[in-house]
């Protein structure tokens, strides 16, 4: 037994209230290594010699990655405080108790060599998110290259490679006219990127955070846009870049000509003056990334803050949008965070708040601070599974196991799960131009749990390299889209939508074949089976016992074989 590997922290982590008098608690341990895990518990404050409340309870398996197995027991309390203890026996029959981060050789009956449980307290913690986002289909539109309600020039529009300052005249009145497009298409909610005062055409670079970017319209625009979307039963979100301003923001345009006397010095990080603005040189102030022309905002000043924190309410409030999206939120601290979600959810309680994060950071998704965030650990793992083929199928499924292992399972139906977006070259790009390639990940995208998000075009095989090429004009014209493309991407959203086993079921059979590049799913809900199969090689693989089930993807019978990274939703 690898005790070295054995893991539990009595915390909200591995141990919380999935609901009142539900909880889950977890055990990490070395993959392979144990044969089975029995959970211990008994109340804190009634003795066994007075009242025996002492239960067991086998915990199972629930997922692995490359190196943990997770074990979960879900049970239910009714207690003041709950003392526990596991029951570990490995693959060679060896038995060792753990509790209260300590081993023992026999069954521990001393309740202080127990994890411990208050229920009150955890239950007080528990996350609560908000119900009308989960296993919601994003998609997320960069506005300026979307749409228009003006007359542009086809090689003006579908330009390409396109360049940073190439003027499409994109606008909300372009995406208002394409509303029914997207509800056609099954989405749930717009994501856009940024919308107020900046002169750039990405708008990272914010110098109004009060004003729509005349460039895009007006806030009665914005208005309508919500109000339309609404109607049709769709969510808007925002991009707020908080975390960095314009050098034209007012109080960075101060900072500037009043150097050490300016009423705003505290309001970013700088060094000395005068200020070292230009593109070429290493600014003397933090910024974005080294951009000179984004400079960092200090959030830790209460008037900041204070600032920031009004700007994000008062877009909820006048304008009634659904939520934000938190640029570079990693890089801001979590006292902030903290104050910003009690403020902003204070307005309007169920608002979604969605940090921008490229690596893993649990630490944000206490329930306290975001909601979610944008899982690009997914778009790694897909990307290394069908495009370079480095990432066999067990271990693809392995990656999406340390982040079922790794967060509190209401989550699952939370992370924003994509394959590319405005940061990034779009999949096709990088799949070479192979688009059997790029449904499979549309596929892997669409039919696992999470908040699947669809960046603008992929859904007609838009192409283009990385930023910022990525952010070509939307394919319009008929002729330029791919219709079989469009009708897949339609095809897995219905089914997402028609088949709750998808995305709510619990997984009742799960294996992969690395030799074939096979990875099958089999999920249940109210006694209704669902089958994943997903064929992320070339080749046939030949599922002779599968042959005959109805295949939703094209609402025919499974023929009992798929080719080239092709996927199958079967009914049993």
């Amino acid at each position: 037994m690898e005790y070295a590997a054995i893991r539990h922290f009595a915390d909200k982590r591995y141990c919380y209230a999935a609901k009142k008098g539900r909880f889950c608690i977890r055990l990490e341990v070395k993959k392979g290594d144990i044969a089975s895990v029995v959970l211990h518990t008994q109340d804190k404050y009634l003795s066994p010699n007075y009242i025996d409340t002492r239960q067991e309870y086998p915990m199972m398996r629930v997922c692995s990655d490359s190196c943990l197995d997770y074990y979960e027991a879900q049970i239910e309390i009714d207690v003041v405080c709950l003392r526990y203890f596991f029951e570990i026996q490995d693959i060679s029959g060896i038995i060792a108790y753990y509790g209260n981060h300590s081993f023992s050789d026999a069954c521990i009956t001393d309740i202080e060599k127990m994890y411990d449980c208050p229920q009150t307290l955890r239950e007080e913690e528990r996350l609560k998110l908000p119900a009308w986002a989960k296993n919601k289909v994003v998609y997320q539109i960069f506005p300026s290259r979307y749409a228009t309600d003006q007359n542009v020039d086809d090689d003006v529009w579908y330009q390409a490679p396109i360049g940073h300052n190439a003027d499409l005249k994109g606008s909300l009145r372009g995406i208002l006219k394409r509303l029914d497009y997207i509800r056609e298409l099954g989405a749930d909610i717009l994501y856009l990127t940024p919308i107020f005062r900046s002169n750039s055409s990405h708008k990272y670079d914010t110098i109004d955070y009060y004003a729509v970017d005349p460039s895009f319209g007006t806030g009665e625009d914005l208005k309508k846009l919500v109000e339309k979307a609404h109607a049709l039963g769709m969510y808007v979100i925002l991009d707020g870049v908080f975390n960095h301003t314009s050098v034209d923001f007012f109080a960075f345009r101060d900072l500037r000509e009043r150097q050490e006397q300016s009423v705003y010095l505290n309001w970013y990080y700088t060094k000395d003056f005068p200020l070292v603005t230009e593109q070429n040189q290493k600014p003397n102030y933090k910024t974005f990334g080294y951009a000179a022309y984004m400079p960092k905002l200090n959030l830790q000043n209460k008037e900041t803050a204070d600032y920031v924190i009004d700007v994000a309410r008062y877009w909820v409030r006048e304008y009634d949008i659904d939520g934000w999206r938190l640029d570079v939120a990693d890089e801001i601290s979590h006292t902030f965070w903290k104050r910003f979600r009690r403020e902003v959810k204070a307005v309007k309680k169920d608002v979604l708040l969605v940090g921008e994060i490229w690596h893993f950071a649990e630490d944000f998704l206490e329930g306290d601070e975001w909601d979610t965030f944008m899982n690009y650990h997914f778009y790694r793992a897909v990307l290394d599974l069908a495009v370079s083929e480095t990432l066999s199928a067990s271990a693809f499924v392995e990656s999406l196991g340390f982040l079922r292992g790794n967060l509190h399972r209401s989550l699952q139906g939370y992370l924003w799960n994509m394959i590319d977006s405005h940061d990034t070259a779009r999949f096709l790009h990088s799949a070479g131009g192979d688009v059997r390639k790029q449904r499979l990940a549309a596929a892997l995208l669409l039919l696992l749990p999470g908040m699947p998000m669809i960046y603008y075009g992929d859904e007609v095989s838009l192409a283009g390299g990385p930023d910022p090429d990525c952010r070509r004009g939307m394919l319009w014209d008929g002729k330029r889209q791919n219709q079989e493309t469009l009708r897949f991407y339609r095809a897995l959203i219905r089914i997402r939508r028609t088949c709750p086993a998808l995305t709510e079921g619990e997984i009742v059979e799960q294996y992969t074949d690395d030799d074939n590049g096979l990875i099958y799913i089999k999920r249940q809900k109210n006694s209704r089976n669902i089958l994943l199969l997903f064929h992320v090689r070339q080749g046939n693989i030949e599922l002779p016992e599968q042959a005959g089930k109805q295949n939703l993807v094209n609402g025919h019978a499974f023929s009992g074989c798929l080719g080239d990274y092709e996927t199958a939703v079967l009914v049993e």
